[in-house]
């Protein structure tokens, strides 16, 4: 799809997609319940898309997809909600009738990656912001978004080193009822 998108010099897009509330749908109704929800989502993601394109299974609950020759960097976003919706639809699962909802990120090629694996990693990244902005939604992939993810990644090991090095000191602040005087909590 790259190499089609270079030669036609018109976008493609890859949409990282993440199943909102998965995990509740495994713990509360079981892990076969889980595994008819992915089959079902994964044959209404196919729908969303056209015949060229492709979307497949990451793996756990999350999907990708690749389009190809878009008219334009917008197109991305219609078959994003296009996904949203169609996941956003009841599943009826064995009698229970179950709604999730989904998280897409989208990155654009050239412009946000040459690579497939940068592409990919964009895309996750977007998603996560998607989910930041209270799920159900999608968002297309920032540099920024890159820089906050390091910061992050940095502030992380940071706060691990500090912990290892017992850089952290503890204060406790007394809470005092005002009417009795006494100490009720820390």
């Amino acid at each position: 799809a790259m190499a089609q998108a270079k030669r036609s010099k018109r976008p493609m897009a890859v949409l990282f997609i993440d199943l909102d509330r998965f995990k509740l749908v495994n713990d509360t109704l079981g892990h076969a319940a889980g595994d008819r929800l992915l089959e079902e989502a994964g044959m209404r993601l196919t729908q969303c898309i056209r015949g060229g394109d492709t979307a497949g299974r990451f793996g756990g609950d999350e999907f990708g997809a690749v389009l190809s020759n878009l008219g334009d960097a917008g197109d991305a976003s219609i078959v994003a909600q296009k996904i949203i919706d169609a996941l956003a639809r009841p599943f009826d699962l064995d009698g229970h009738e179950t709604y999730i909802s989904a998280s897409v990120g989208i990155t654009l090629f050239p412009s946000d990656g040459e690579e497939a694996g940068a592409l990919i990693m964009n895309a996750d990244t977007a998603m996560f912001r998607a989910k930041e902005q209270g799920r159900n939604t999608y968002q297309f992939f920032t540099r920024e978004m890159n820089e906050r993810a390091r910061e992050r990644l940095r502030t992380d090991a940071a706060l691990r080193r500090a912990i290892e090095r017992g850089e952290f000191l503890l204060h406790y602040q007394p809470q005092v009822n005002l009417k009795s005087g006494a100490i009720c909590g820390v």
